[in-house]
């Protein structure tokens, strides 16, 4: 029996590497008959994988799509053959995808927080650049008329997201939202410079929210929220960090959904033309938490076809369990971002010397009761 046709809004997270999942889900949902994507929100690697899709959508419909996301992370992979920055044989022969150990990566880690990339690349190479403008059309992206895109990058001076859309996508944009600071130099578009767009909107969601018609959003998340190891090390602790930033954007966008949604439901107003968002959420937390930082500089083949494999999976899962609730009914609650906020205040506790004195000032204004006459 055919199942009946469902619409769905993307929001791709950005993470080096780790990317190769959002590949595996992507790769995933273009064979899923029936399933229409009408925007992609992304930033960073969220950013390449979303125009890569839509070149090859353009280009040939989802076959062509997929046919494009594996030919670009061959060619991601294939780039960094050429890098010192390799796994060591400890690694290898213990399957660790991590760098930590290697003298390559360890000693380039230590120039990027002694060095700035203007120092350290006055010529400002970049050999990820030369792929995205070799493998991507950006004519075919802007004319895509299968969906609609939107990649974020920060902008350095004010510290706002600026929120590119078809039309002015160019590898410049596709670059800028993928600038980390400590690693690339700002890339100057027109007259102002970006970095990252994970600081600003990792992905942002409002475009989806605001410009497309779409209710239910599918967030693909490769930087998890919660994390049950306290971190130690001054790496697990720069990871950790670099987890809150990346997050804290989507974080305070998913909180005003949530409110939006609360006020909704409490005021009556979905008949005076208001529409709810129908959250849902694929990730890789379990098996993305088990990987170091340092991994999402890793391209090796076999590693990034592992994340596609895991994202595919995962998809796959998600599918099963929750396509017939799009158009229904959320599957990711967000009542956990409000438990904090709407806690009731606690009263402080007193000093022990002043607790007396708070007594006897309350039982001044205690009201008497009186009993009840008859």
């Amino acid at each position: 029996m055919a199942m009946a046709p469902k619409t769905i809004d993307l929001a791709l997270q950005g993470g080096g590497a780790h990317g190769a999942l959002t590949w595996g889900v992507l790769d995933r949902l273009l064979e899923e008959p029936g399933l229409h994507i009408e925007a992609v929100s992304g930033t960073s690697a969220g950013a390449m994988n979303a125009v890569v899709m839509a070149d090859g959508l353009q280009a040939g419909g989802p076959a062509a799509a997929r046919e494009a996301l594996a030919r670009f992370w061959r060619g991601v992979s294939d780039a960094a053959l050429a890098s010192p920055i390799q796994r060591d044989l400890w690694s290898r022969l213990t399957g660790r995808w991590s760098l930590d150990t290697s003298p390559a990566y360890l000693f380039f880690d230590h120039l990027t927080r002694v060095f700035s990339p203007y120092e350290l690349n006055p010529l400002n190479l970049n050999p990820l650049r030369d792929l995205v403008a070799e493998m991507v059309d950006f004519g075919r992206v802007n004319a895509c008329s299968a969906l609609r895109l939107f990649v974020t990058a920060t902008n350095v001076r004010t510290g706002r997201p600026r929120v590119f859309r078809q039309g002015e996508l160019t590898v410049d944009t596709v670059m800028a939202s993928a600038a980390l600071p400590f690693m690339f130099q700002a890339v100057e578009i027109g007259s102002e410079a970006y970095w990252d767009g994970g600081y600003m909107g990792n992905p942002a969601l409002f475009p989806l929210v605001d410009e497309c018609q779409g209710r239910d959003l599918v967030l693909v998340q490769i930087n998890p929220f919660y994390r049950p190891e306290l971190p130690r090390t001054g790496r697990e602790i720069v990871n950790r960090l670099n987890e809150i930033t990346f997050n804290a954007s989507l974080v305070k966008e998913l909180r005003a959904i949530q409110l939006l949604r609360e006020l909704i439901d409490a005021r009556g107003l979905a008949h005076e033309g208001f529409r709810q968002m129908r959250l849902h959420r694929i990730h890789g937390d379990e098996d993305l938490l088990a990987l170091e930082a340092s991994s999402k500089l890793n391209a090796e083949w076999a590693y990034l076809t592992h994340l596609r494999d895991l994202g595919r999976q995962r998809t796959d899962h998600w599918l099963r369990r929750h396509r017939a609730d799009l158009g229904e009914r959320s599957t990711f609650e967000l009542g956990w971002l409000l438990e904090d906020s709407l806690r009731p205040p606690q009263p402080e506790p007193l000093p022990p010397r002043a607790a007396p004195a708070r007594r006897r000032a309350a039982a001044k204004t205690r009201p008497v009761r009186r009993r009840p006459k008859g």
